[in-house]
């Protein structure tokens, strides 16, 4: 919300993106304690048990999911490649869930009886993260043709010539593939994870020449380890000039947060933007030398009827 909307003394009820300190928002924190305004966030609606009430995850895998697919279907029509996701639309553009979950149905059809495009076989997405936000990016995926595959599996499925090109590869990730205890000789404990993030050190960036889509779905803050760092991805573009990976879909979009290259959220009508690893900058549109970064803020409200 811009800082100038709110109005002295009253009160206001939505997600401000504060609670975590997110610098973007700090200006209009400010400004609604200058005008002595009332904030209710639904982030902080809770139950006796300090258990989130109110909370748009699924949606916002919902519409993230489509948005990242129709991010890929235009990134490789610019490169040439005709491939069946060119046929999806944004997701604001379709009337209800149902009009969408119809449009990948078919997408998934195609795959189906014709195969992913040869530069894309094997086709991997990556979720990072099993919360409400990456299940509702799977339930959009897995109307598509495909086989859940364990991260160590990913090089063998890359490698193995009989993988079949009719339907594509879901990895799931959780914590303990995404990061690793600094200290040798030291076993992977969550809570422990948890309660010292600082012993951890991230070893998520290995698995990124084998993906075509990264999605992040991971809850972050900055005592954690990043998942993809500007200078692992200028490491993947120095050793695979045209690497596998074409999307990230960032639907947690922490500015530089978990994703590093994600250097500013995005809108519905402007969605993405090409993050050159030379240049360290990020350009509007899908075209370009780089990874394609979907980072929309407010994804829920492109599916307005389902959300409300």
């Amino acid at each position: 919300m811009p800082a100038s909307f709110f109005e002295s003394g009253k009160a206001y009820v939505f997600f401000s993106h504060t609670i975590k300190g997110q610098q973007p928002n700090m200006p209009m924190l400010r400004q609604m304690m200058a005008r002595k305004c009332h904030l209710i966030d639904y982030e902080k609606i809770v139950d006796e048990n300090e258990k989130r009430l109110l909370f748009f995850g699924r949606y916002a895998g919902l519409a993230g999911m489509v948005d990242s697919l129709w991010a890929l279907g235009k990134r490789l029509d610019w490169e040439g490649i005709a491939n069946p996701f060119s046929s999806l639309q944004q997701t604001y553009r379709y009337a209800s869930l149902e009009e969408i979950k119809q449009a990948v149905n078919l997408v998934g059809q195609t795959i189906q009886t014709q195969g992913v495009p040869l530069p894309l076989f094997p086709f991997i997405c990556g979720f990072a993260g099993y919360g409400h936000v990456s299940r509702g990016a799977q339930e959009i995926f897995d109307l598509l043709p495909n086989k859940t595959i364990a991260p160590e599996d990913m090089v063998r499925i890359i490698d193995d010539p009989g993988s079949s090109k009719n339907h594509l590869y879901k990895v799931v990730f959780e914590e303990k593939h995404l990061v690793e205890p600094v200290s040798p000789n030291t076993m992977f404990q969550l809570q422990d994870y948890y309660d010292h993030p600082t012993k951890y050190r991230s070893k998520f960036e290995t698995y990124l020449p084998q993906m075509t889509i990264l999605i992040n779905a991971i809850y972050w803050t900055s005592q954690y380890p990043r998942l993809v760092t500007k200078k692992g991805l200028k490491t993947l573009f120095e050793t695979q000039p045209s690497p596998r990976l074409r999307i990230i879909g960032d639907i947690t979009c922490d500015v530089e947060g978990a994703v590093e290259c994600t250097l500013h959220a995005t809108q519905p009508d402007n969605p993405v933007f090409v993050y050159n690893p030379f240049e360290k900058k990020a350009t509007d549109g899908y075209m370009g030398k780089g990874v394609v970064v979907m980072a929309v803020d407010n994804l829920p409200c492109e599916l307005p009827r389902a959300s409300s």
